[in-house]
């Protein structure tokens, strides 16, 4: 059985590398037969694919998607004015 430090730094890659999703910023732990996901993304549907790539560099493990979905920051009420 793979240590799950290797496992994580295979998912980590995997989320890096895949061309559907080239994220860096999410948090990967494993946890005897658990993979967890955490940290932060402007989308579903990016949050989304981040699972799928990650479910398949570990089809073994049962994966947790915590990853949150946050608005861009001009979302946040307020108007960007470019001139």
């Amino acid at each position: 059985m793979e240590a799950p430090q290797y496992v994580a730094a295979r998912v980590q890659q995997a989320l890096a590398e895949d061309g559907r999703t080239n994220e860096l910023g999410i948090r990967v732990d494993v946890r005897g037969d658990q993979l967890f996901l955490r940290g932060q993304v402007s989308e579903a549907g990016q949050r989304d694919r981040l699972g799928l790539v990650a479910h398949e560099a570990a089809p073994e493990l049962h994966l947790h998607n915590e990853i949150t979905i946050v608005g861009d920051v001009f979302d946040q009420g307020e108007d960007e004015h470019l001139d």
